[in-house]
């Protein structure tokens, strides 16, 4: 028997502890009737003739007391498995969907806002502590997969969406080979993503993006939620040093220039519950993400930025790990906060999480060579914004896309932000 998976069934809040007990109540009580109905005396000579023996005495009650245990243990299994098998999780024991489904729903409510690279590291740690997720995510790519389908099927890009969805899947190491599958060059889906083409043709079948996500989450089987910040299909304009006015997304890190200010190319309103999941939220997470087309575009839609700024939950923003090339080159993170301050009262932060760790000098060497450096941790206790910084060693090296690559640690980087509550 599996003592690790056993035991979360007497964890606090599965609610299996109270049946347990009843069970062993309710056999008693039968006991006790079936010794009135029967009479005492037969019960007693019973007893007379076990305990004038000590070995089957001994051996009546051990066996007696044994099977009434694996009995009660296998009624409250078979139980919970009746209450679960049709949520169809072969791999997963029912005590495991209990402790989730009881547990995680009482976790703190917690928004996130961002993009889909960056953010889904911190949904994919999220998740082991609370099922209470809302991730506001931008919806302004327009390159590559998202772009194409953009253009080809009028509809918001669904890339940072699907990144986002895969996080949060309940299992999402198969859902993550199927959804982020990319159709091989030679044919018109030459380098489309799968779940992008599953959200496109969710949103033909249910007409609308929206419900195009809603119908893709309960595929998924997500633990929280994920909705655009706009339902708006816009664009990102750039004014560069020298006031140069480039327009595109995927435009912005292709020039020398710096960045000096990014607005839309229209004005966006916010799609509804983004502004509600705000509000009433516990926490709120800025990040982490490009800051300039993953994290401003979302407070550009209008009323984003006020919502975070009027809200009571705690408020964190997580600096990046590495600059990069085209948009935040040689950015420190009191750089990182100068510019996000362009765009939100940054003085209404609570916490600003930076990292203080380093990758391999091999790792950094490429990056160096690619333009991008290890940001600068320079954010001190008595700062001009008046932030808490939290700092802590958030490193990650993963395999993304064939090669090595510097991410936060999520799970470190969950547990940091939850464990700084008030």
């Amino acid at each position: 028997m599996n003592w690790n998976k056993f035991s979360k069934w007497f964890y606090p809040g599965v609610r299996i502890k109270r049946w347990g007990v009843l069970g062993v109540l309710s056999g008693l009580m039968v006991g006790f009737s079936l010794i009135l109905l029967i009479g005492g005396k037969k019960v007693g000579a019973l007893y007379d003739l076990l305990s004038s023996n000590p070995i089957y005495y001994y051996l009546a009650a051990a066996v007696a007391l044994l099977g009434g245990v694996l009995g009660l243990i296998w009624a409250v299994s078979r139980l919970a498995l009746s209450v679960t098998d049709p949520l169809d999780f072969p791999d997963r024991p029912p005590s495991d969907l209990i402790l989730r489904n009881r547990l995680l729903n009482r976790g703190p409510k917690v928004v996130t806002i961002g993009g889909g690279t960056g953010l889904s590291v911190l949904l994919r740690g999220l998740k082991q502590y609370t099922s209470n997720i809302t991730a506001v995510v931008t919806v302004m790519d327009d390159g590559g997969s998202s772009g194409r389908l953009r253009r080809e099927m009028d509809m918001l890009p669904p890339g940072d969406i699907r990144n986002c969805l895969i996080a949060l899947a309940d299992d999402e190491s198969r859902m993550s080979k199927i959804f982020q599958h990319r159709f091989e060059n030679g044919s018109e889906l030459g380098g489309h993503s799968l779940g992008n083409l599953i959200i496109a043709g969710v949103e033909q079948m249910e007409g609308s993006f929206d419900r195009a996500i809603e119908e893709t989450s309960k595929l998924l089987n997500i633990r929280g939620r994920v909705i655009p910040s706009t339902l708006k299909n816009t664009n990102l304009v750039a004014r560069l040093e020298g006031g140069e006015v480039i327009s595109g997304e995927s435009s912005l890190s292709d020039h020398p220039k710096k960045i000096e200010r990014i607005q839309l190319e229209e004005e966006a309103p916010p799609y509804p519950p983004a502004i509600e999941e705000i509000k009433s939220a516990d926490v709120i997470v800025l990040g982490p993400g490009s800051l300039f087309t993953s994290l401003i575009p979302n407070l550009l839609v209008n009323r984003i930025g006020e919502a975070i700024e009027e809200a009571s939950g705690d408020k964190f923003y997580v600096t990046n790990i590495m600059t990069e090339p085209g948009e935040t080159d040689g950015f420190s993170a009191t750089d990182h906060l100068e510019k996000l301050g362009a765009y939100l009262k940054v003085s209404g932060l609570n916490y600003v999480v930076v990292n203080v760790g380093k990758a391999s000098g091999e790792l950094l060497d490429r990056y160096a060579r690619e333009g991008a450096e290890l940001v600068e941790p320079d954010l001190v206790d008595d700062n001009k914004y008046g932030v808490k910084p939290l700092l802590d060693d958030l490193v990650d090296t993963v395999e993304l896309e064939g090669k090595r690559t510097v991410k936060h640690d999520h799970e470190r980087l969950a547990k940091l932000i939850l464990s700084s509550l008030d």
